[in-house]
């Protein structure tokens, strides 16, 4: 299997953390952000939520304003857009920014076509625990965004990368 493969694979490494400068677009667009599902008191040092949830992000409500950068794996992918994509439907998330890796051609990346999204420019190079830049990403990412400030989103994204609303 070659690295690109390993985009669905569950390498049982979660802590990844979204570089500021993303993040700061996705706090211009939302606002506050009231949750973070899918994170740690680590990576809540950039994201600043109001609250926070970390392996039991699947298993409570979500709601107010959303950042997601969920842990992947082949079993998991599905279930954490899933679970955004329904608490959108269900009213308790008002809007949300969730970043990705731009897996079009995978079926749990499908639900997400139907938002606006940033595809990130150059691939984004992820923090590790210890502060350092994990290098030789294989794909590029992808912020999608729900919710109804398109505006805010076309602004705080357009020097990013290409945004498709």
């Amino acid at each position: 299997m070659n690295a690109a493969q390993l985009i669905n694979q569950d390498s049982g490494d979660y802590e990844y953390y979204t570089p500021p400068f993303i993040i700061e677009a996705a706090r211009k667009t939302l606002g506050r952000i009231h949750l973070d599902p899918a994170s740690s008191e680590t990576a809540n040092q950039f994201v600043k939520a109001e609250c926070f949830i970390s392996k039991e992000g699947l298993e409570v409500e979500w709601y107010g304003n959303v950042w997601m950068n969920h842990p992947f794996s082949r079993e998991n992918n599905r279930l954490w857009i899933d679970k955004l994509c329904s608490s959108v439907s269900d009213g308790g998330v008002f809007s949300a920014c969730c970043i990705t890796y731009a897996a079009t051609s995978e079926r749990w990346f499908r639900p997400l076509l139907d938002f606006p999204q940033c595809y990130l420019q150059p691939r984004t190079n992820y923090f590790l625990p210890d502060g350092s830049v994990k290098k030789g990403v294989t794909k590029g990412s992808v912020v999608t965004y729900i919710g109804p400030n398109l505006n805010r989103f076309r602004e705080a994204f357009a020097g990013l990368g290409v945004v498709k609303v």
